[in-house]
């Protein structure tokens, strides 16, 4: 029975990066970007787009890394289980679980503030999770900066454990 749930969630997976066209993010996960205003406003650090939007997923064994953006990015769930997503705040994590489940604390539909480090995971039991995340001013890669394990741990010291699970393979 696990080994059949198991090929349904692969399957529905597959499907939703192909009929979306995802593909991989330098944080982790997959994905594609939806939307991208037409319209430009001046940010304090330059020109940008005023608003921009991507699917996101995520699996299991898979993490967002952490990392920041000079924007608010705001996060809505869609599918598939729950997640955790993660912020460094005043020398601790802040632990905000999105999902379906609304009447037991779970978001639908949260906020990250610009420069905020963050990151995210599916949560145990999820088979993938299927989100959107919508930025303003817009996104730009120019804006974005992942984490380095080593400064993250000496500037939170007291999230050691999650600091280490979303730092996979960075310095």
């Amino acid at each position: 029975m696990a080994d059949s749930q198991d090929n349904t969630n692969n399957n529905i997976i597959q499907q939703i990066k192909e009929k979306y066209s995802m593909l991989p993010h330098p944080e982790g996960g997959f994905f594609k970007e939806t939307y991208r205003s037409s319209d430009q406003i001046t940010a304090t650090y330059g020109e940008r787009t005023c608003s921009t939007a991507i699917y996101f997923l995520i699996t299991p064994g898979s993490v967002s890394r952490l990392h920041r953006i000079r924007a608010d990015e705001v996060w809505h769930f869609y599918l598939g289980g729950p997640m955790t997503v993660v912020e460094l705040i005043d020398g601790k994590a802040k632990c905000t679980t999105l999902g379906q489940d609304v009447l037991n604390g779970q978001l639908v539909q949260y906020t990250v503030r610009k420069g905020t480090w963050f990151g995210s995971f599916p949560n145990e039991g999820s088979a993938y999770s299927f989100v959107g995340c919508t930025v303003a001013p817009g996104f730009e890669f120019e804006d974005f900066e992942l984490g380095s394990r080593e400064k993250l741990l000496q500037e939170f010291p007291d999230a050691k454990d999650l600091v280490v699970k979303l730092t996979e393979g960075l310095p």
